[in-house]
């Protein structure tokens, strides 16, 4: 089940290590899920006592070297955020890491834009503390091992490498959605994620292509078997409607510095710090594809006779 139990030491000697304590290794890293749905002063009495106002908890033995802001975009998914709460707070004491979760709620009747909330949540964090490291994740994945460490790396980290619903493989090798981690300087130098994806698609790979084309970074993963995600599944949930646009977006090469953090904008409504998180309300004005063709210059194609 577990494949070999050899490991190849530094100085090239083979280490067999026995089951009993291969599979004592694999429940040391293992991360219990948490499924059942609490309210939130239940969460609260739970993890609440050492925990300041906005969701910011910090170790009081230790200095960690990052200053964390965890950035999920909402809509509509409270069930899944209180089990992403009820799991995340544990994972991320345990590492004894100085953090704060932000969540950042799209109002209105517009398409669901990730990555224009994601943008926002680093524009309105900085507000507040001195960040150093922005994790932008999904609402619905938990992570499973805890040598899964929720900090920024000297390029842009993948960390969503492999979930559940995808058998645990990496989807495709440009995949960079899920869960990803930035330092502040490498998000401001991809100009943050783009603005111009309504609906279900598209930004996480525009933001792959920023890393690579205009960072001129590459992304870096930790191992498949670290990287493992269970993604919180329900029947009450429908994903926002696929982009129809996303791939002519994707394919014209727009010049990254028309759309980013320098364009985006948004009504803020109120920011409300409760104990476990600090909430970020917000509305957005949707742009048509032609506006954001014209907007990011791109070529209308016309068709052959």
């Amino acid at each position: 089940m577990f494949g070999s139990n050899k490991f190849l030491l530094s100085h090239g000697v083979t280490h067999v290590i026995a089951p009993k304590q291969l599979l004592m290794k694999l429940v040391a890293t293992f991360v219990f899920i948490r499924r059942i749905l609490h309210p939130y002063d239940v969460l609260e009495a739970q993890y609440g006592s050492d925990i300041r106002p906005g969701g910011h908890w910090f170790p009081s033995r230790c200095q960690p070297e990052q200053r964390i802001a965890i950035i999920i975009c909402y809509r509509n998914r409270e069930q899944h955020f209180k089990i992403l709460l009820d799991n995340l707070h544990p994972f991320l004491q345990q590492q004894q890491l100085d953090y704060t979760i932000f969540v950042v709620n799209q109002h209105g009747q517009e398409l669901f834009n990730r990555g224009a909330l994601f943008n926002i949540g680093f524009i309105e964090a900085k507000k507040y503390y001195p960040f150093t490291c922005f994790i932008f994740h999904d609402v619905d994945l938990l992570p499973e091992d805890r040598r899964n460490i929720y900090t920024c790396a000297d390029q842009p980290r993948h960390m969503s490498v492999a979930m559940d619903k995808f058998d645990y493989k990496l989807v495709y090798s440009t995949f960079f959605g899920g869960v990803t981690a930035f330092k502040t300087d490498d998000f401001l130098g991809t100009n943050g994620y783009s603005n111009v994806y309504w609906g279900w698609g598209g930004e996480d790979d525009d933001m792959y292509s920023r890393v690579v084309h205009k960072l001129k970074k590459p992304i870096t993963r930790y191992p498949i078997e670290i990287a493992r995600y269970k993604m919180i599944r329900s029947n009450e949930h429908i994903s926002a409607p696929a982009n129809p646009h996303r791939f002519k977006i994707l394919r014209s090469q727009y010049d990254f510095k028309l759309d980013g953090i320098n364009t985006i904008q948004y009504r803020l409504l109120g920011v409300t710090f409760y104990k476990l998180f600090t909430l970020v309300n917000v509305t957005l004005s949707q742009e048509t594809y032609e506006q954001i063709r014209i907007r990011l210059q791109m070529k209308k194609r016309t068709r052959k006779r």
